[in-house]
């Protein structure tokens, strides 16, 4: 893109990003950031970009997850295991009720930065910066913690290597065999509260019985031992964006090395704003965040400058409306796509409109509202004849208590039980997992009756 610069953003209106007040560390932070190596290659996102398009045809569907917020403090081997593994094991079922591939994408090895809805806070009379993420500053309420750090950027960097490491492991290294990861979700249907997914999750094992007896094994086919798996994340501090920029030796292009995919949150997409021109001229996969406030016009322009050569697979459309909202805006933007004759990826973020104060004072999400949403986010594709492609959601494969409902029945009282995020409340593994058996099951009845009229 000759007329793109990747400092040029610097000369456009910012938002949700911090002022640092120590200019010579930020430069220093920068200058060795530049440094090192991108944590992802060119040929990575290249590939995501064909199996996006492949969504935006109906060939295939994107599962997007992981934290809310990665936590420096959280960091583990366990916790990467155990979000893939539940990730592996909600695409298995979307795959079988899908009948397409899912692309996997992890918010995962660079979700560090979050918008705040404030930009300060109040405690006990004492009012202090709002925490962004372990990237910019601390969560501890403390003046010193609040400071943002250009130093933490290092640290972040560090832990997405770490993270991106294990993840390729696990990937290709045996632990993504289908049948292992079958086996863990036969272990969720045993309980009696799981007892209406039996009956899908046996017709799954049925088929790779079948698989099987026809001769298509670990050893015949490395489809079924791994996987390819890709990170995502919000780009919302952008000298971190910057300094991990590349250039594909292979076509020139310029590549955000920080992560496969990068999103434009829903407060940082103004059209003319930094986040947007940031995100223009680099080569991966782009989402873009769509609520309530996104505007026809805005919308067509972002599409304008995000993707003019009009490339199926370089822009996912992530809507978040909120339970009972999504009739009221969803169709709209629908129609501009159309108008537009836009390749886009339409996927359904639930989590973000549906974030509710509990009647104990905590921050959470009921996941009735979370499956509704969906719900209503096929009904519309289903009525304007367009295809949605994805799920988007915020959740953790530790047993957490932060989303209430699901087979667990977890209430407002619960929540003080495990409510470890630093930010938003996720889905645990749990819940996670039934959502994928119910988003299934959606697509399956939606399919039932196109292919009876198709006979």
């Amino acid at each position: 893109m000759s007329n793109w610069d990747k400092s040029g953003w610097r000369a456009k209106p910012r938002v949700q990003m911090p002022e640092y007040t120590d200019q010579a560390a930020l430069k220093a932070v920068e200058a060795q950031l530049a440094k090192y190596p991108p944590l992802v290659f060119a040929g990575e996102c290249r590939r995501m970009r064909e199996k996006l398009a492949a969504v935006s045809r109906g060939e295939a569907f994107l599962l997007q997850g992981g934290d809310c917020a990665e936590s420096f403090n959280e960091f583990s081997a366990d916790n990467i295991r155990d979000t893939f593994k539940v990730l592996l094991q909600m695409a298995m079922v979307l795959t079988f009720g899908a009948k397409v591939p899912v692309v996997k994408v992890g918010r995962m090895a660079g979700q560090f930065a979050k918008p705040r809805s404030a930009p300060t806070e109040t405690v006990g009379g004492v009012e202090l910066p709002s925490y962004r993420g372990d990237i910019i500053n601390g969560f501890d309420f403390t003046p010193d913690a609040r400071i943002p750090d250009p130093n933490r950027m290092l640290q972040a960097y560090t832990q997405a290597a770490a993270s991106l490491n294990l993840l390729r492991a696990f990937s290709t290294g045996g632990f993504a065999d289908v049948h292992r990861v079958h086996a863990w979700t036969l272990g969720f249907t045993e309980s009696d509260e799981a007892e209406r997914y039996r009956d899908l999750a046996n017709r799954l094992q049925d088929t790779l019985d079948f698989m099987k007896a026809a001769g298509v094994t670990d050893t015949t086919n490395k489809d079924m031992s791994t996987v390819d798996f890709y990170t995502s994340h919000e780009a919302l501090l952008l000298e971190y964006e910057e300094a991990l920029c590349r250039t594909d030796s292979t076509s020139g292009a310029q590549i955000a090395g920080s992560g496969h995919m990068i999103w434009i949150g829903d407060r940082t997409r103004q059209p003319d704003g930094a986040h947007v021109e940031f995100c223009r001229g680099v080569q991966n996969p782009i989402g873009l965040k769509c609520g309530p406030s996104t505007t026809v016009d805005d919308l067509k322009v972002l599409m304008e400058k995000l993707n003019p050569n009009n490339e199926a697979g370089r822009l996912t459309l992530i809507a978040r409306f909120g339970a009972g909202s999504v009739g009221d805006h969803l169709p709209r933007l629908v129609k501009a796509v159309q108008e537009e004759g836009a390749n886009v990826v339409w996927s359904c973020d639930p989590m973000h409109g549906n974030t509710i104060k509990s009647s104990t004072g905590y921050k959470t999400r009921p996941f009735d509202s979370v499956l509704r949403e969906v719900q209503e986010f096929f009904d519309i594709h289903n009525a304007e004849g367009t295809i949605p492609g994805g799920v988007h959601f915020e959740m953790t494969g530790k047993d957490v208590t932060e989303c209430t409902g699901g087979v667990q029945a977890v209430t407002d009282e619960n929540l003080s039980d495990r409510y470890h995020t630093a930010c938003d409340p996720r889905l645990n593994a749990t819940q996670a997992l039934e959502l994928a058996f119910l988003v299934a099951e959606e697509i399956i009845q939606r399919r039932e009756p196109q292919r009876v009229a198709a006979e």
